[in-house]
């Protein structure tokens, strides 16, 4: 269905009935204050990027979604939020839902900025300006990236060139052909050397191949993909020009979500979150970290959320691959163990937070890291005073205790411990439930635990370019080279030798897909891996529904509801 729309109304589309409280942002990627016209255009467009993707936008939208990530309503206190979490997780989720209507109205917004900012900058590139070309070129990548979201999410996309032109929607392979099309027109022409802050040759090499991957299921979106041989040669040749070029894998998985990561050759586009805009936020360091537990003793008030979990189900695929051996030991993207404690308190038995007055050890605050990966069983951490303080040791170090679980101990006090089953029963959903992602690092310069981050996030890595050239070649017919990626990848992870993943001996479909859930978790991609590999109408841990049409979240009702003047332009996605 394409039809036109006034610009007025693609806006009002865009931002339907809600209300924003929208930062005021330095538009100004310097830093300045000076919004000069390239860096005044752009700065919205990568500012606002960190909406789209926070944790109850569309980075929750697409975890939660998927068996990878579970959030129930924490000890009946916490994180209901109208149920909104627990509809999605269960596909049950409505035109109302206000997950799905947050991440459709920054999506939407941002590419109203990226628009405008394309309009500008053109003028000006025009008239000679290398620098508004440049950038120019940013903004059509930032176009086409916003759009696959809306593809990914809505099956749709939005065309539209400029704010005197009235828009389309695209769907199947319209909306395939207008993202290719601006990909391709800068693909060979766009800087490589601005660092992954920054659209840069790479991204939109790795954005194509993306495309190519999953262009079967953009094209059909309720049906079984057929992928076509011809897609999955240019998923090839644009994922070889990459992994041919100056980026190299981390020996040190952990070190991709560390502070400093801006700078890690493996990253090929990540939010820039070194304080230049003043709006970085950690929320994926913090929500799913227990609300107990205080990861930076410098700053009493940081806490985790105790929000989401891993699924049982998640957790399962890691004890399925490795069998006796736990993963933990086998796998260094599974575990990194930082919190180390003394011998001679690792037994906890008969002791509890009642007696444990001296169960404790010394660190400097500094150097007090919690473990990373999924963090499983009793964690430890520093432990304030009745007045709010860190308490100390006699040199000024930071006490390090097991962690008092107080947020739904009520009279029977005893100590945080993630189990491994977490859902939607009232005791499957106390705040110790569940194992919990602790990817990214808690930034030594966060005042708090949301902001003034160092740490990138990640949104494109050469890892994922690896694995989606080994599933281009394995849907070729060519289990060797996809097996030779693979193996590349795992043998990679070897700065921690003795976790370092053994290469695998064979691959096939069901053996990749479980390794993109290794690579991969916390990324936001399992729910569009998982549709493609045909797991999607699956059960996991608190959702049987196998409604094929949930692939596609409901269009929201606020923006139906604003394009009511222009009957029949938007309509509902099946099945809602």
């Amino acid at each position: 269905m394409n039809r036109a729309l006034p610009f007025t109304l693609f806006i009002l589309i865009f931002l339907g009935c809600t209300s924003l409280e929208e930062d005021i942002l330095d538009e100004s990627l310097t830093g300045t204050g000076q919004a000069e016209v390239v860096s005044g255009s752009i700065a919205p467009v990568y500012g606002m990027l960190r909406q789209v993707w926070l944790h109850t936008v569309n980075f929750g939208l697409q975890e939660v979604a998927s068996d990878e990530a579970i959030l129930p309503y924490r000890g009946g206190t916490d994180w209901y939020d109208g149920g909104k979490f627990i509809a999605v997780h269960q596909h049950l989720m409505t035109p109302s839902n206000s997950l799905v209507g947050d991440a459709w109205t920054y999506i939407t917004l941002t590419l109203s900025r990226a628009v405008l900012a394309k309009e500008r900058l053109t003028a000006e590139a025009e008239g000679g300006n290398q620098e508004a070309r440049d950038a120019l070129y940013e903004m059509i990548v930032a176009d086409a990236y916003l759009n696959m979201l809306a593809l990914d999410n809505w099956g749709l996309v939005f065309k539209k060139e400029s704010s005197d032109q009235v828009s389309e929607l695209l769907r199947g392979q319209a909306a395939i052909d207008y993202i290719e099309a601006n990909l391709l027109s800068v693909v060979d022409v766009i800087r490589n050397d601005q660092g992954p802050g920054r659209f840069n040759q790479d991204a939109v090499r790795g954005l194509l191949a993306r495309l190519y991957l999953n262009a079967a299921v953009y094209r059909d979106p309720y049906g079984t993909p057929s992928f076509q041989k011809e897609d999955m040669d240019k998923v090839i040749q644009y994922t070889s020009s990459i992994i041919g070029g100056a980026h190299s894998l981390s020996p040190e998985y952990f070190e991709l979500f560390n502070d400093g990561n801006h700078d890690n050759p493996e990253l090929i586009f990540a939010l820039d979150q070194r304080g230049v805009l003043e709006t970085e936020h950690q929320r994926w360091a913090y929500w799913s970290i227990s609300g107990d537990q205080v990861p930076r003793p410098e700053f009493p008030s940081t806490r985790g959320t105790d929000a989401t979990a891993a699924t049982p189900d998640f957790i399962q695929t890691w004890a399925d691959a490795y069998g006796s051996v736990d993963q933990a030991t086998a796998d260094a993207r599974f575990y990194q163990k930082n919190t180390i404690i003394p011998d001679e308190l690792q037994d906890l038995t008969g002791v509890t937070p009642a007696n444990d007055e001296e169960h404790y050890y010394c660190i400097d605050a500094q150097d007090f890291e919690i473990d990373r990966g999924l963090i499983r069983g009793v964690i430890w951490g520093p432990r304030k005073d009745a007045g709010g303080n860190i308490m100390t040791c006699d040199d000024g170090k930071v006490r390090i205790y097991p962690v008092i679980n107080k947020r739904t101990s009520g009279a029977d006090i005893r100590y945080v411990d993630h189990t491994l089953n977490v859902d939607f029963t009232e005791q499957g959903s106390l705040h110790n439930t569940g194992h919990r992602f602790s990817k990214y690092q808690f930034s030594h310069t966060a005042p708090n635990c949301c902001s003034y981050s160092s740490v990138d996030l990640v949104l494109m890595r050469l890892g994922e370019i690896y694995l989606m050239r080994a599933e281009a070649r394995l849907r070729n017919g060519d289990p060797a080279g996809a097996l030779e990626d693979v193996n590349t990848l795992r043998t990679s992870r070897n700065a921690r030798p003795d976790q370092t993943p053994a290469a695998l001996s064979s691959i096939d479909l069901e053996t990749l897909f479980r390794e993109t859930g290794f690579e991969l978790y916390w990324e936001g991609h399992r729910r569009t891996y998982q549709i493609r590999f045909g797991k999607y109408e699956g059960n996991w841990t608190g959702k049987t529904d196998s409604d094929v049409h949930k692939r596609l979240f409901p269009i929201p009702q606020k923006a139906i509801d604003g394009a009511s003047s222009e009957p029949g332009f938007l309509v509902q996605n099946q099945g809602y």
